[in-house]
């Protein structure tokens, strides 16, 4: 028994149908905002640790160092290889919270096409690509707070190394 045969809408009900993937597409926008600000200070932060490693390393070579220069140099490099995985997983969760985006878009494209052209069969899969992504925003969501949580160790290690 097909539940979705007999649901006749008009423009008022499709276009309410059509606002709750618009609002996850705004939702999505938001998420994206902030981790891509995260991506950009990760990879700031990348950048700064390895001029730092390249300076202190020349200053080794010249045997112009420290014990300090030498845990420094150390530190900087586990840093680096911490934040080089910091920065897959907020790319894992840019691409999820960006496929997500397009999921809903084409929940919205397929639910307007279905209302305009009554095709009743293709409900089944509207449900399925809109279900798919809330599931890629929560598999996102899961990046993004495995990324906070890897943020927090390296700081960790950071204050850790110079005690």
């Amino acid at each position: 028994m097909d539940p979705f045969r007999e649901l006749t809408l008009n423009a008022l009900q499709i276009i309410q149908l059509m606002v709750a993937p618009a609002v996850m597409i705004s939702a999505c926008g938001l998420l994206l905002l902030g981790i891509n600000n995260k991506y950009s200070l990760v990879a700031n932060r990348i950048r700064l640790l390895n001029e730092e490693k390249r300076r202190l390393l020349s200053k080794i070579a010249d045997g112009k160092h420290s014990t300090d220069d030498n845990i420094r140099v150390e530190s900087a490099a586990v840093q680096i290889n911490a934040l080089v995985y910091r920065a897959k997983l907020v790319r894992n969760a840019v691409l999820c919270y960006t496929t997500s985006v397009a999921l809903f878009v084409l929940t919205s494209l397929l639910l307007g096409v279905s209302s305009f052209l009554s095709i009743g069969k293709l409900n089944y899969f509207i449900t399925t690509t809109f279900l798919l992504g809330m599931l890629f925003v929560l598999v996102g969501v899961v990046f993004a707070g495995f990324e906070t949580k890897k943020g927090y160790d390296i700081i960790s290690y950071e204050v850790k190394s110079h005690e």
